[in-house]
């Protein structure tokens, strides 16, 4: 260990240390100035050449700057950076700052070169004299130097910028008289204001501003400036949060520095000494664990990723990836995002009311606009945070390549393909199939026309069972009728259809071409079933999910983002009819007396296979999303019994798409300009007479058959008492009605005959 008064009492080792100090500085000349003025000795000559002849082109990267995330509106939502610095331009520093680093690190710097002789001998001298030692680079080489060390991307090229070597230091003096031709001294002062470390994790003078005193450096006073410029000649030791006594000495020193230079006056300087340090701290932020919207931060980070990597990020070597990472973290980006926070701030409120963050069963949610792909909320019911029973850093409601998992279970909102597929072929809403409890269909071909073998599927009521149509199947989600048409259509054509509307697997591969993918049996990201249910909602428009909108560099250009990925994937018409049987769902379905939005909605309940999960998907003209529940210590393993897609799903879907559409303009579908075979609701005729009755059911489009026997009713003899089918039945149009007239009796009917019921709800 050694004192720092070691050697001061010895004359030999003193004298030592000049004459090296000496040789050093006369070398130094020798390198700059010998080629100007001609050298005798050959050793000399040789070595000024080498030293004139060394590569003098600093090639460095732009120091690293923060990126920066906005939402939609223009708000800042994140932070990336490995590296906290926020570059200004010189007028942009209160000269006071400017004055004092020059003064403290290089009082000279507007009267030499890149070398200044006269106080590199001095600081030699000095510390020949002294184991303080004082620094004898200017403030170019220094700008140099943290140009180098910012630049490095490897610990060999780190170890290079920082080795203690006379090598390492004639090329940073190489680079620094290239850098004095080429800049002017404000330029130099400012790019060395932009890239010093002022400890703290603050890089640059803005930065460290705002790191240790909340304000930009245009607003630094005095007795603040003096102390960030202490700081760079040893920002661990003078760290005025971890050591404030030291940095206090260390600005005090400053102070009186520029009072002796005659830059303030000494009265000034002992007013500015005599106050404590008051620091009114910000600690930097970044990555998404900070966001307000985490998920939708990872969701961007990665979708960022890819755009840095023309697109390759996923096909890359995990050391090519961190040089991606390190772009975007190092970059200086301005990304602007599609976040709608009024959006996110309802979805994220709504899942966690559904479900507890401490709970092992998790919701997951995503919206998306119908027209545009855009991304505007993505949540769950988990914070963001390191692994544990509350926390989790999965993005439950992505898919794998935006840090999502492997999914889960699409259930019941699958058949919307299916459905969409049916139309699309021209067959009719009316089209019954007479369906058991449970079915059995073979011989349907996927998509390389292999056969697949038997299927048997069951309904989750053993009751339904009957004749179902296109609407009534959809409203009551029957299985075993969904089997047959997916038969009728093909299994080809349903997937076919879903891949239309972006639907592929969470961790990217493409759908299993199974009949039971008609009941979701693929294991799909929330994501992308809502960018899905937004095109339907698009009236047949898809859009690829989209979260990213600009992006521009550090240098203020613009990046080349992909080009929107929208496509007419159906017809109009086709996707106004399945908007129009969608909206029974939640009128006549099972999502009956549910989820009221009070405007116009239309949507599909999902319950996935052995209770695995329960899925719901649905959405207005403007907005769409998907909500998930299942356990997420694994779906298989622990089942979410009693739980269905009119359960938590649609709890999460309506709490939350209620606060995101506040305000905003209910908007009506579009009706299907094109016959497709409808069915008929039945009106409701009782207590009106035959003629009023008839005529309200011809406007229908249906036949009238009176029954001539009169049953008992609490009606008015003579009128319509019930009708076959019941009132509000789903039937085909030019169907005949049977009216059932009253007899005016009150009596119970048992012993006087009912009249055949039909189809009811």
């Amino acid at each position: 260990m050694h004192d720092a008064n070691e050697g001061r009492g010895n004359p030999f080792s003193t004298l030592l240390r000049l004459l090296c100090a000496a040789t050093v500085a006369g070398v130094l000349l020798a390198f700059v100035a010998l080629p100007a003025v001609g050298s005798a000795g050959l050793t000399a000559r040789d070595a000024s050449n080498n030293f004139q002849q060394m590569d003098s082109r600093l090639k460095t990267e732009r120091p690293s700057e923060k990126t920066v995330v906005y939402d939609a509106s223009g708000r800042e939502i994140a932070r990336f950076f490995d590296k906290f610095r926020e570059s200004v331009r010189l007028d942009q520093v209160a000269p006071i700052m400017r004055q004092a680093i020059v003064d403290i690190e290089d009082s000279r710097f507007y009267q030499h070169g890149a070398l200044d002789l006269k106080g590199t001998i001095r600081a030699m001298a000095t510390n020949a004299n002294s184991e303080q030692t004082q620094g004898g680079s200017t403030l170019t080489q220094q700008y140099v130097k943290n140009l180098l060390v910012d630049s490095a991307r490897t610990q060999e090229e780190y170890q290079q910028a920082t080795a203690p070597t006379v090598g390492r230091k004639l090329r940073e003096l190489r680079y620094a008289l290239d850098v004095e031709q080429r800049m002017s001294k404000d330029k130099i002062l400012e790019g060395y204001l932009n890239i010093a470390y002022f400890g703290a994790g603050a890089y640059g003078v803005q930065a460290a501003a705002k790191r240790y005193f909340s304000k930009p450096a245009a607003k630094l006073k005095l007795e603040e400036a003096a102390l960030l410029a202490g700081i760079t000649q040893n920002p661990t030791a003078y760290d005025p949060i971890r050591n404030p006594n030291d940095a206090r000495k260390r600005r005090d020193t400053v102070l009186y520095r520029m009072a002796q230079l005659g830059h303030i006056t000494k009265p000034q300087a002992d007013a500015a000494a005599a106050k404590p340090i008051r620091l009114n701290r910000t600690d930097p932020v970044g990555g998404c664990e900070q966001s307000k919207a985490p998920f939708f931060c990872e969701y961007v980070k990665y979708d960022m990723l890819n755009i840095l990597s023309d697109g390759k990020y996923w096909q890359m070597k995990p050391k090519e990836q961190q040089g991606v990472v390190n772009k975007l973290n190092r970059g200086g980006y301005v990304i602007r995002t599609t976040l709608d926070t009024q959006a996110q701030r309802s979805l994220d409120n709504a899942v966690r009311n559904v479900v507890s963050p401490a709970d092992n069963k998790v919701g997951a949610m995503a919206m998306v606009e119908p027209g545009t792909g855009y991304v505007r909320a993505v949540g769950q019911s988990k914070r963001f945070g390191a692994s544990s029973k509350t926390r989790t850093t999965i993005n439950l409601a992505a898919d794998s390549q935006h840090g999502g998992g492997s999914g889960v279970s699409a259930g019941s909102t699958f058949k919307v393909f299916t459905l969409l597929a049916a139309l699309d072929q021209g067959i009719p809403v009316s089209s019954s199939i007479t369906t058991g409890s449970q079915t059995t269909v073979s011989g349907m071909t996927d998509c390389k026309g292999r056969v697949q073998g038997v299927w048997s599927p069951r309904n989750s009521d053993p009751a339904e069972t009957g004749p179902y149509n296109l609407k009534t199947g959809t409203w009551m989600s029957v299985n075993t009728f969904y089997a047959q048409l997916e038969k009728r259509v093909g299994l080809c054509n349903a997937v076919k259809m879903a891949r239309k509307f972006g639907m592929r697997q969470a961790n990217g591969a493409p759908l299993q071409e199974y009949p039971a993918q008609v009941l979701g049996v693929n294991d799909i990201d929330m994501v992308h079933l809502a960018a899905a249910y937004a095109g339907i909602a698009a009236r047949g428009k898809y859009c690829a999910p989209v979260s990213v909108t600009d992006v521009t560099d550090a240098a203020g250009r613009k990046l080349k983002l992909p080009k929107p990925d929208c496509q007419q994937v159906v017809d109009q018409a086709v996707a106004d009819k399945t908007n129009e049987i969608l909206r029974g769902v939640f009128t006549k379905g099972t999502a009956r007396g549910r989820g009221g939005l009070g405007r116009p909605q239309a949507g599909k309940t999902g319950t996935c296979e052995a209770h695995t999960c329960a899925v719901f998907a649905g959405h207005t003209p403007n907005l769409a999303g998907a909500a998930a529940y299942w356990d997420f210590r694994g779906p298989w393993r622990y089942k979410v019994y009693g739980s269905f897609g009119a359960d938590e799903p649609l709890s999460m879907w309506a709490s939350a798409m209620r606060g995101a559409l506040s305000g905003k303009p209910a908007l009506n579908f579009s009706a299907s300009a094109e016959d497709f075979g409808d069915t008929v609701a039945v009106p409701d005729v009782r207590g009106l007479s035959v003629g009023a009755a008839t005529a309200k059911l011809k406007g229908a489009g249906l036949e009238v058959k009176v029954s001539p026997r009169p049953v008992p009713s609490d009606q008015p003899k003579g009128t319509v008492a019930s009708t076959s089918p019941d009132a509000r039945a789903e039937t085909s149009s030019g169907a005949i009605v049977t009216l059932f007239l009253s007899n005016g009796d009150k009596g119970e009917g048992e012993d006087r005959g009912e009249p055949p019921t039909g189809f009811s709800w």
